[in-house]
């Protein structure tokens, strides 16, 4: 959904489930900010019980003290019996707000979270604080950091993006979950927002392509006959290389790399191949 369209979206006015379902299944769970779900009338465990991140959203154009408040109430109160749920806060909409601001903004969220935590004795609560927005890639950039603490197998495939790079020339390495642009894994060389913005919008471009020219694969015929994955490449005008291979009906591979590292494409090639091999084995051992 375009950015702009979002306005005429209505507000959550009860608790919404979205299942998703991907290289691993889950569950979004929607709560309007208005409900009070420590209330006693709520099962406090069936919330909680089975919760892996709770995210919280606080909008940095509008006062936060209240919704700070409840933050803190609700940490408080899960941390007694769920210590191991990550607490994940987005300062959202900050596309209105100047770079300075922007930062204020979320120094003074954490500064108030930690001043509240350490009177209830909590210091060492994790709280991590993302940046968001709709008008750019930041918002996939926080989803993409809250799904990866998730994936038991995170160190794993790190490792395995690490020789894949090493052995093959690349500069960046990506594994995108392909519908939802959130990347679930990615090499150990520091994350710059433009590599990562160009890779988002690649896969616009292939899931484009794929919708106009592409064909939905019967089981019977996945079955009989392993046919090779998709697999593009653009050339940029700055001298890079984008390599994209699809891992699997989820998962795709997309590489930055120099111009002089692609004409081995063969070795590439077999790399990939390699790594999607072990990829495959590394999920079967965590079903």
């Amino acid at each position: 959904m375009p950015p702009t369209e979002t306005l005429f979206l209505e507000s959550t006015t009860r608790i919404q489930k979205d299942p998703i379902h991907s290289f691993m299944d889950f569950q979004v769970w929607d709560f309007p900010g208005q409900l009070n779900f420590l209330d006693p009338t709520f099962d406090f465990d069936h919330i909680f019980g089975e919760l892996g991140a709770l995210i919280w959203v606080i909008d940095a154009q509008d006062e936060y003290l209240e919704p700070l408040s409840k933050l803190h109430t609700t940490i408080i109160a899960i941390q007694r019996f769920y210590p191991a749920i990550n607490i994940e806060v987005f300062v959202h909409k900050v596309d209105g707000l100047s770079d300075e601001y922007k930062l204020d903004t979320q120094r003074d969220i954490m500064q108030r979270t930690q001043d509240e935590l350490s009177d209830h004795g909590l210091d060492n609560v994790q709280v991590s604080y993302h940046l968001t927005s709709i008008y750019d890639h930041s918002i996939f950039e926080a989803f993409s950091k809250v799904i990866q603490k998730l994936i038991p197998q995170l160190g794993t495939l790190e490792n395995l993006l690490n020789i894949l790079c090493s052995n093959s020339g690349i500069e960046k390495a990506f594994l995108f979950d392909v519908l939802s642009k959130i990347y679930i894994a990615t090499d150990s060389s520091p994350v710059d927002m433009q590599s990562y913005e160009i890779c988002s919008d690649y896969i616009d471009v292939i899931v484009d392509v794929s919708e106009i020219y592409g064909y939905a694969q019967e089981e019977e015929e996945e079955e009989e006959e392993a046919t090779l994955e998709a697999s593009s490449i653009i050339r940029l005008q700055n001298g890079m290389v984008l390599y994209l291979r699809e891992i699997n009906k989820y998962l795709a591979l997309i590489c930055l790399m120099r111009k002089d590292s692609i004409e081995k494409q063969g070795l590439v090639d077999f790399n990939v191949q390699v790594f999607q091999n072990a990829l495959q084995r590394v999920f079967e051992v965590g079903r």
